[in-house]
Formats: structure tokens, C-alpha cells, sequence
């Protein structure tokens, strides 16, 4: 019975390997022959024009101006509040009030100093007087659990308004300020 089966599989297999392609032959060229080949023709190329960079010594538009930069350019209105462009920046006026969180005070009366973590894990020693944050907010009062600072934001037509603010310590396990 194996040998049956072996047998009759052989005989399919082999039958199966007939070399006889003639139709499909026939059929490729019938259609190599009914069709045109579309190639749409090279498109021309434009030609090159040469333009000189004259604004080499400009600011690139794709870089930021520097907040010095476009401070020094505001036109001041004449008797309006505005800061003092000529100030030395202080290290913590590098920081949005909401990266700055007050962790304690050192001294007593009016020599107290506050100590201000900033986000990037540096811990500042600042007294009355200091400047804190984006808005030239200097220290006006430093108690044992806030910073008071009066801050000057800008109203949009070139003058400057004083605001209050406060920044207080934070609880015990808190990682945000106010």
C-alpha cells in the first residue's frame, strides 16, 4: 500500500513538471504588443539666479534677541515709571517667581535674610533690596514665612505699574509656590 502511494504522488509530481509555457508566452506578447509605453518628458530646469546676502551683519531672524537687547530698544515715555535699564542683573532674575520657593530665614530684625531654593536646586541667601524674578521685583520686606517684593510690569504702551507680591514658604512636603 506505501508503495502504491509513493508511487502514485511520483507520477503527479512529474506530471506536474511540464515544460509546456507556449500560452503564457503568447499572452505576454499580445500585451507587450497592444501597449504604449508613457514616459512624460524631463521637466526643465530653471535657471539659477545669484543673490547676494546683504544683511550679514543683522541679527538672525531665527534666533531670539537677547531681553537686554530688546529692553535697551523700548522708547521710555518721559515722566512714566520704568526700570533701570543700566542695573546689573541678580542671579535669581533669571527665574519665573514659580520656580522659586522660599525654604527659611536666617538672622533676626533687619538683618534677615531669606533663603530661596531655585528650580535648578541652587539655594540663594537674599536680604530687603535684592531683586527676585522676571519683573525687577525687588525685596521690600522678608518675614519668617513669606518674601514680600514689589515687582514692575509692563502696561503695553511703555509705562511700567508697581505690583505687590508675596512669595511664602512652603509647608512641609510641598513643592510649589505662590
Amino acid at each position: 500500500m506505501k508503495k502504491l502511494l509513493a508511487v502514485a504522488s511520483l507520477t503527479l509530481l512529474v506530471s506536474g513538471c511540464f515544460d509546456d509555457t507556449t500560452e503564457q508566452r503568447e499572452f505576454i506578447n499580445r500585451v507587450k504588443a497592444s501597449t504604449q509605453p508613457k514616459v512624460e518628458p524631463i521637466p526643465e530646469i530653471a535657471q539659477f539666479e545669484h543673490f547676494a546676502y546683504s544683511a550679514s551683519d543683522l541679527r538672525s531672524p531665527f534666533v531670539a534677541p537677547k531681553p537686554e537687547l530688546i529692553q535697551d530698544k523700548l522708547i521710555q515715555v518721559q515722566n512714566c515709571l520704568h526700570p533701570d535699564p543700566q542695573r546689573k542683573k541678580e542671579p535669581l532674575e533669571r527665574y519665573p517667581l514659580d520656580n522659586l520657593s522660599m525654604k527659611g530665614t536666617l538672622g533676626s530684625g533687619p538683618l534677615t535674610w531669606a533663603l530661596v531654593k531655585a528650580s535648578d536646586a541652587t539655594l540663594h541667601r537674599i536680604s530687603i533690596g535684592n531683586y527676585v524674578g522676571l519683573y525687577h521685583g525687588k525685596v521690600t520686606q522678608v518675614r519668617s514665612n513669606y518674601i514680600e517684593l514689589l515687582e514692575l510690569i509692563p502696561d503695553g504702551a511703555g509705562c511700567w505699574k508697581e505690583r505687590l507680591t508675596k512669595l511664602e514658604m512652603l509647608e512641609a512636603g510641598d513643592d510649589s509656590s505662590s
